[in-house]
């Protein structure tokens, strides 16, 4: 990702940023005669600070990407988001997803001014313009498809998955003029989750953690990034993430469509119309009412477009399709 594409050149020294104790923490671990050269502060992420770390030595210039929790919500989970990232890292170094590889971790802070993750860098960009968004979404589903497909065992199979919102939980709009809609939705999540056959989830599967190379013919995925959420549980859930994220970004008709474009991939979803619906709104309630953890991100992007009274007013369609469709 080049400085301009969402990021923000910031130099070595970062004054005040809390980084010395982070900095030689990621020196101790390059190759002799290496040195940091530059810091770029990546935008597009919600959870996480990220660093691009331009480094340079006798054998020539590398980069690596640095993720620190700061946040103090995420603080308190960092152990155990940035331990399940590094072990997810490694998991893929076997497989045919492109993932970034794992270089160091330090998931406490025992060295770190904050937890931080160190990871090789991976090709490509965030897109989220309409421009090519059918094409994009194409290559989504093959590639969750694939995801899906990632065989673990007892020891290296990941937390089961857990849901984001509830029937209490939910955050309505307060102006909305559908009342009834919402209600209707959040009532079809008060019954026991319905029975699933579960499969290796990346559980955050949505544009902005995924990078693309090419243009038209040569487009491609050329990364998959984020796997501080990575479950084991329904393929539908996955689906059901996409697919709310691609109605917010795109409009309603392109959230609709994933799941198809996920079967005409290989993908295997339930039969049950009913636990689909329930999978399909149990994702897009987390939203509610305005999605400010991907919109905030994806403005900052450039979908400045992407206001809160825009996201509400999709995500109140998205859910009357749902509930046309399935219920």
């Amino acid at each position: 990702m080049d400085v301009g594409e969402g990021a923000e050149r910031l130099g070595v020294d970062l004054d005040g940023e809390g980084w010395d104790a982070t900095r030689s923490w990621v020196e101790k671990g390059l190759l002799a005669s290496e040195r940091i050269e530059d810091v770029v502060r990546l935008r597009g992420g919600w959870t996480s600070q990220m660093r691009r770390l331009d480094i340079c030595g006798p054998g020539g210039r590398r980069s690596l990407v640095l993720r620190s929790f700061v946040k103090p919500f995420y603080l308190q989970h960092a152990e155990g988001l940035l331990t399940r990232e590094a072990n997810i890292q490694r998991l893929l170094n076997d497989t045919d997803v492109p993932a970034a590889q794992l270089v160091a971790v330090d998931a406490t802070a025992e060295c770190c001014d904050h937890p931080s993750l160190l990871m090789t860098l991976l090709p490509g960009t965030v897109r989220l313009t309409d421009q090519e968004a059918d094409r994009r979404a194409d290559l989504l589903a093959r590639q969750l498809q694939r995801i899906h497909q990632v065989q673990v065992n007892e020891e290296t199979r990941p937390r089961a998955y857990q849901a984001w919102t509830g029937p209490e939980q939910v955050n309505l709009p307060t102006d909305t003029a559908r009342p009834d809609l919402w209600q209707r939705a959040v009532d079809v999540i008060r019954r026991e989750p319905p029975d699933y056959l579960p499969c290796f989830l990346h559980r955050d599967f949505h544009p902005g953690n995924i990078l693309f190379d090419g243009e038209g013919d040569d487009l491609r995925i050329s990364g998959v990034v984020d796997w501080v959420e990575t479950s084991w549980g329904p393929a539908d859930l996955d689906v059901a993430h996409c697919s709310t994220a691609l109605a917010l970004l795109h409009g309603v008709p392109a959230g609709m469509s994933f799941a198809d474009r996920y079967v005409e991939a290989g993908g295997s979803l339930t039969d049950d119309r009913t636990a689909h619906l329930y999978w399909r709104l149990l994702d897009a309630l987390a939203f509610a009412p305005d999605a400010e953890k991907v919109a905030v991100p994806w403005r900052e992007l450039g979908r400045t477009d992407l206001t809160p009274i825009v996201l509400t007013g999709r995500l109140e369609d998205y859910i009357q399709a749902l509930l046309d469709l399935y219920a």
